[in-house]
């Protein structure tokens, strides 16, 4: 037999065709797995090559010299069986045979349930079996909306500015806006490249939403290279470089937007004690748990203007715990879905208070752009019709529109410039890579905007130092970098009798806020609310993790088309509680692409954390039983070692009114520096327990209306 044959024969076993529908190597895996392996997973090749051979002298041993795909499949399945359970009756030597056989479970797995356009899933037969449709029934899918980019070339770039802006996410988006329209002339600088509506078409194997277990370590569109960039895991066995694939790295968008391309948008306000955490609950031992220096009133009026300018649909009657609005939100809530239907009976019964979730997308035609067709593909992915608002598509256009700003990508900021017996800064140093060559460049401004993120903030302030700063720009008392912060999630998944998933997106729908403050016993506590549409891919690997499923055989296929359609998630994000020891340094030994030491994450969560997060866990448990679900299942909670900030990555550089612990003012002006600004959530002393994203927002307002007010 040849390695094709045995390799199709081990295919038909773990995603078998039956029932009227197909198997994986009918469905094309017989084209995606060669492809792959000869490209993206190319690792897995060398395993994969010798497990094929291997797996035949083991099926010769046990059935008197038979090939595997000679035998019937009771005793192909016979054989899978005792190598997942790492029995053999031959030497495999350096090839583990339970690896070999995930590695192939895991591609049939991203080829079969991943989407037709990776060519493993033909003509959507997975899809069609398990119910999954990437738009409601009835809607036509979003044509990718056209766009050419507003950026400017590297050899157009001027000399000097008035402003230059270090990162296009929610901070830096807005900040140049601001600027750019208060007249200053502004440089816009991005890292990663502007990408299209039509290069963030929805690919369920490469994007920003993670998929444990079955998901490829591939790199993503709006995501960084892995090319170049690492940074070092501080864990308990010592430091590890890590890339981006892996989640110990703390991955972030990196294209025009940011994480505004790809995020889930929801908006929700602080309230008022997210801003007064030590004040509501004391300080915890072992942590750094602190007040802002302002509170929800003061930020009030940026609320109000973010959700204005750049677009929120929701329901003003809702978030309870958030302050008196002046006015609503200018769009109606999105169109719930299947799974929000019977949560709002199980929370009848229980008693708690619901709202829609308030989301940075249009629920109607607004802008010139029109209104949200409930496609499935939302969180993670590109909004191939622009329905989602990010800054790529809502401010900064405004900014380019005043002739004032330009926005350079794919350039990287090396260091924040000073000069002068004063140390003040003057400008950054820039470097790219055209042609095979590293380009580098300094470009001055009177001001400094830095909003690249809270781990690439501290960062570029850290490889910032000078002799006056040896440690670091407005690092005098070790305060940058400290605090990192991200968002633990937790909460349950729930099994009903009937299907309650529509696949009408972008999903999360009703929201419950009576778990965000003042339970007892606790500090904080978090927002819930239902998901939103889970892929196929990545309902699979949570299947498989929580045991509801098999990994391979008819067993596995048929659990998916029984299970998908009636599995729901309720899930928000903890109050994490901060530490100071919980930072970014910078790793002298380790450097990128472009030779700059890259950032370090060290720290632990504090207890508190998981507390919040098994109390959360329970109560969502509580209303999807209270909904009619049959079966929970917990979900999420801190990770085993390190920080969360892989999701909502913020604190790095706190604001206060003593320099001696904080990194800025009030306003985001750098102490010490007061032309050197932040404008992105490392100014954020705590993280809420809910999304932050309309706090990055309204924070960018209040520290470039100050800058352009002065």
């Amino acid at each position: 037999m040849t390695p094709r044959q045995t390799l199709r024969a081990l295919v038909d076993r773990i995603v078998p065709e039956g029932d009227g529908h197909p198997g994986a190597w009918e469905a094309g895996a017989d084209g995606f797995l060669p492809r792959m392996l000869a490209g993206e997973a190319r690792a897995d090749a060398p395993l994969i090559e010798a497990g094929l051979v291997l797996l035949d002298a083991e099926s010769a041993a046990r059935h008197e010299g038979a090939a595997f795909a000679a035998l019937d499949a009771a005793r192909q399945d016979g054989i899978v069986a005792e190598l997942l359970a790492g029995r053999s009756r031959v030497p495999w030597g350096e090839v583990a045979p339970d690896t070999f056989v995930l590695a192939v479970i895991r591609l049939c797995a991203q080829g079969y349930w991943g989407d037709p356009g990776n060519g493993g899933n033909r003509n959507a037969a997975s899809w069609r079996m398990i119910g999954y449709r990437p738009v409601p029934g009835g809607a036509a899918p979003p044509e990718p909306a056209s766009a050419t980019p507003p950026t400017t070339p590297w050899e157009r770039v001027a000399d000097r500015y008035d402003a230059v802006v270090v990162g296009s996410g929610a901070g830096g988006g807005v900040a140049a806006c601001v600027l750019a329209e208060a007249g200053h002339r502004v440089l816009l600088v991005e890292r990663g490249p502007w990408l299209t509506p039509e290069e963030l078409i929805p690919d369920h194997l490469r994007n920003q939403r993670g998929v444990p277990r079955v998901g490829g370590a591939y790199d993503t569109p709006a995501g960084p290279p892995a090319r170049g960039n690492p940074r070092v895991h501080a864990g308990a066995s010592g430091d590890e470089v890590v890339w981006p694939a892996d989640p110990r790295w703390s991955n972030n968008a990196m294209t025009a937007g940011g994480g505004t391309r790809v995020y889930g948008a929801q908006s929700w306000r602080f309230c008022a004690e997210d801003f007064a955490m030590a004040t509501t609950y004391g300080v915890p031992e072992d942590s750094s748990l602190a007040d802002w220096p302002f509170g929800e009133a003061d930020l009030a009026p940026d609320y109000d203007r973010a959700e204005w300018e750049l677009g929120v649909s929701g329901d003003p009657a809702g978030n309870s715990c958030a302050g008196p609005r002046t006015r609503g939100y200018p769009m109606p809530p999105v169109r719930p879905n299947g799974t929000a239907r019977v949560l709002a009976a199980g929370a009848r019964r229980l008693g708690l208070a619901t709202s829609p979730v308030p989301l940075l997308i249009n629920s109607v035609p607004r802008d010139g752009r029109g209104g949200c067709v409930g496609c499935a593909t939302c969180v993670g992915f590109g909004c191939p019709g622009e329905f989602k608002n990010g800054t790529h598509n809502t401010v900064i256009p405004r900014a380019v529109a005043t002739g004032r700003c330009d926005v350079l990508t794919g350039a990287q900021a090396t260091r924040v410039l000073t000069g002068g017996p004063a140390g003040r800064v003057s400008g950054v140093a820039l470097a790219a890579e055209a042609g095979g060559r590293v380009l580098r460049r300094e470009v001055a401004a009177r001001h400094v905007v830095l909003a690249a993120g809270a781990v690439e903030t501290a960062r570029l302030l850290l490889n910032s130092a000078s002799d006056r700063e040896p440690r670091g720009l407005g690092n005098a008392h070790d305060q940058v970098g400290r605090h990192l912060q991200g968002h633990v999630y937790a909460g349950a998944f729930g099994l009903f009798d009937e299907p309650v998933q529509d696949c009408v997106g972008p999903g999360p729908s009703i929201a419950t806020n009576d778990f965000r403050h003042h339970n007892e016993g606790l500090v904080g506590g978090g927002m819930l609310a239902n998901d939103f549409v889970p892929t196929p891919l990545q309902t699979f690997g949570t299947l498989t993790a929580l045991g509801a499923v098999p990994a391979w055989g008819a067993a596995a296929k048929e659990g998916m088309r029984a299970l998908y359609p009636r599995l729901a998630l309720v899930t928000g994000p903890v109050q994490e509680i901060p530490r100071a020891g919980v930072r970014v340094t910078v790793d002298a030994g380790t450097r990128d692409r472009f030779g700059v030491p890259v950032a370090r994450l060290a720290g632990n969560l504090h207890p508190e954390d998981a507390r919040n997060a098994a109390f959360l866990s329970g109560r969502a448990a509580e209303w999807l039983t209270a909904a009619g679900a049959t079966t929970v299942f917990p979900h999420g909670g801190p990770p085993a070692a390190g920080p969360s900030a892989g999701q909502h990555q913020a604190g790095t550089c706190r604001m206060g009114t003593d320099p001696a612990v904080s990194v800025t003012d009030p306003f985001g002006t750098v102490w010490g520096h007061d032309n050197l600004h932040v404008a992105d959530a490392s100014l954020h002393v705590t993280n809420g327990g809910v999304n932050p994203v309309l706090t990055v927002l309204a924070l960018a307002y209040r520290v470039s209306g100050h800058i352009g007010a002065a």
